[in-house]
């Protein structure tokens, strides 16, 4: 029968380890889009034999990365003073590039006839 049926105290002392689609599935996200973050050092992890691998610690930390506070009532501050900024995370995601098509390689003129090979 083994040890299936027993707990040692090493047990009740090792952490749990999540997978990413267990992770995933907590934030109600996708498992590609947790190993991309992984991936992207974006949020925290462990990496065991080549798998990503997630502690109760690290998706905590992961909650906290992507939250966002609500800004404060402009109506409560006194005129002239700025409302302090947040703190943002290092883990943000950076501001995405507009991508734009590079035109085709191969454009004949429109006025030029077709050649032959």
């Amino acid at each position: 029968m083994g040890n299936r049926g027993r707990h040692s105290a090493a047990d009740e002392t090792l952490p749990h380890l999540y997978r990413p689609c267990e992770i995933a599935e907590a934030l109600g996200c996708s498992e590609w889009w947790v190993k991309e973050q992984a991936r992207q050092r974006r949020i925290p992890f462990t990496r065991v034999g080549g798998a990503y691998r997630f502690t109760v610690e690290h998706f905590a930390e992961i909650i906290r990365a992507f939250e966002e506070r609500p800004l404060q009532s402009r109506e409560s501050e006194p005129q002239g003073t700025v409302a302090p900024r947040l703190h943002q995370s290092h883990h943000a995601v950076p501001m995405a590039v507009p991508l734009r098509a590079k035109r085709p390689r191969r454009v004949s003129p429109p006025d030029s006839p077709p050649t032959v090979a």
